[in-house]
């Protein structure tokens, strides 16, 4: 239900959390897919989990003050985590073993499957901005349809990374979806959480429980791997994760639906970004899907205004 002196600015605070977190979000997973494949999707996910839980608690002890915790909260948090470092572990694992170009799109449909939950669950949505939004998934899709990934390139013998074996595409789609639909149900009680609690909490759950659950084991059994060129990578996603999260929980206070939905623009920045870094180039498909989203995205923030 929207405050009366929001209810103007609620969509543009949902469009912009819902688009830092696509910005965050691309940053995480054009670092972690190099990652991952120097040293494995345990190790990176580990990693990623410690240093966000390095900023995530200063970050709260600065900014927020007393709060109140009770069961629904820590439901939320115990879920949010699971389904978190879950889906994390998936995405390593299908981005170490596949394309991209495959993985990307499936991972993207996140944000639709938030938003499904979203308006099954009573959330409403301004009129014709479910069409938009549709709109926007498409595009997504679109725009990671074909094209070279930069993770894909991490064999090339410029990258001096190592040369993996590709999984059966039908495994890889598979792990991925199950990634995507963990993120969905992790994006949707984000929001849930970041309407009672400040929105740096949201990004705790599955800080800790990655670090005790993943990150502590795997140093006490001597599995843990790093190297000099994943440190700055998994170091920038654990970074971005965090920050990627909070937006979220920020736009999503006013819209769960529409600000997941931007979210899931990470897989589009990250082919955006591939072209500007790797010197890749887009598709005519991609650029199509490109051009919807902004469109999209324009048309949201005039239904907004």
């Amino acid at each position: 239900m929207l405050r009366p002196s929001s209810r103007h600015t609620a969509p543009m605070i949902a469009i912009l959390g819902g688009t830092g977190a696509a910005l965050c979000w691309a940053v995480a997973v054009l670092t972690t897919s190099r990652a991952a494949r120097l040293i494995g999707p345990w190790s990176t996910l580990a990693a990623v989990m410690a240093i966000g839980l390095v900023v995530t608690v200063p970050a709260m002890l600065i900014s927020s003050g007393p709060v109140s915790i009770g069961t629904r909260e820590l439901t939320l948090m115990a879920v949010i985590g699971a389904s978190n470092v879950g889906g994390l572990f998936l995405a390593y694992t299908a981005l170490r073993g596949g394309n991209v170009s495959v993985v990307a799109p499936i991972l993207s449909t996140e944000g639709a499957i938030a938003a499904v939950i979203a308006v099954i669950a009573g959330e409403h949505l301004a009129p014709g901005a479910g069409p938009i939004l549709g709109a926007i998934v498409i595009g997504v899709v679109f725009a990671t349809r074909e094209g070279t990934n930069p993770a894909s390139a991490g064999s090339d013998e410029a990258t001096a990374e190592p040369v993996l074996p590709h999984a059966p595409p039908i495994r890889t789609a598979a792990v991925a979806l199950g990634a995507a639909m963990a993120f969905g149900v992790n994006i949707y009680l984000i929001g849930l959480l970041g309407s009672s609690l400040p929105a740096i909490w949201t990004a705790l759950p599955a800080r800790v429980l990655g670090t005790v659950a993943v990150a502590v084991p795997l140093v006490a059994l001597g599995r843990f791997r790093m190297t000099r060129r994943a440190l700055p990578l998994v170091g920038a996603a654990g970074v971005a994760e965090v920050a990627g999260t909070v937006s979220l929980a920020f736009g999503a206070r006013e819209s769960i639906a529409v600000a997941s939905v931007m979210a899931s623009q990470f897989a589009a920045i990250a082919a955006i970004a591939a072209v500007i870094l790797f010197r890749e180039r887009l598709s005519r498909i991609q650029v199509l899907g490109i051009a919807t989203i902004a469109v999209g995205v324009a048309l949201l923030s005039i239904l907004g205004s």
